[in-house]
C-alpha cells in the first residue's frame, strides 16, 4: 500500500513537471517569437529611413527618421548590430572627410549581415563579405520652400 502511494506521488510530481516544462519552453519560445517579430519591424523600420537618405533624395525629415530608427536599434538589437550600426554611422557622417562609397558599401553590407544574423534568416548567409546595395528611385525630391 505505501509503495502505491509513493508511486502515484511520483508519478504526479512527474506529470506537474512536465506540464509545468512544457509550460515554460513554450512561452520562451513565444517571447523568443514576439522579440524577433518586434527586431524585424524596428530593422525594416530602419531600412526604410536609410532609403529615405540615399544620396540625392535626402530631406531634413528623411534624416530625422533616419536618426530616430537608428536610436531604437540601440534598445533591441544585439551588440553586434550595434558595432555594426556606430561604424556604418561613422562612414556616413558629413563631417567624415575621408568618405567613400567603397567603404559605405562595405560597412552597410557588415551591418545588414549582422542584422539578418540577429534574425536567424534562414537558410544561414554564408559570405560575410557579400556587398548589398540599395536601390534609388532617382527622382530628385523636392526641396523644402
Amino acid at each position: 500500500m505505501a509503495a502505491d502511494i509513493v508511486a502515484a506521488c511520483i508519478g504526479a510530481t512527474a506529470a506537474v513537471g512536465v506540464a509545468v516544462a512544457g509550460y515554460w519552453f513554450t512561452k520562451k519560445r513565444e517571447r523568443e517569437a514576439e522579440l524577433r517579430k518586434e527586431k524585424l519591424e524596428h530593422y525594416k523600420d530602419f531600412v526604410a529611413s536609410l532609403s529615405g537618405i540615399i544620396s540625392g533624395e535626402s530631406t531634413p525629415d528623411d534624416q530625422r527618421a533616419f536618426s530616430r530608427s537608428c536610436n531604437k536599434l540601440n534598445l533591441i538589437a544585439p551588440q553586434s548590430v550595434i558595432g555594426a550600426l556606430q561604424a556604418f554611422q561613422e562612414e556616413i557622417k558629413v563631417s567624415n572627410s575621408a568618405r567613400s562609397n567603397q567603404g559605405h558599401d562595405k560597412l552597410m553590407s557588415r551591418l545588414f549581415y549582422e542584422m539578418r544574423k540577429d534574425l536567424q534568416i534562414t537558410p544561414k548567409d554564408k559570405d560575410p563579405d557579400f556587398i548589398f546595395g540599395l536601390w534609388a528611385s532617382g527622382v530628385p525630391s523636392k526641396k523644402p520652400k
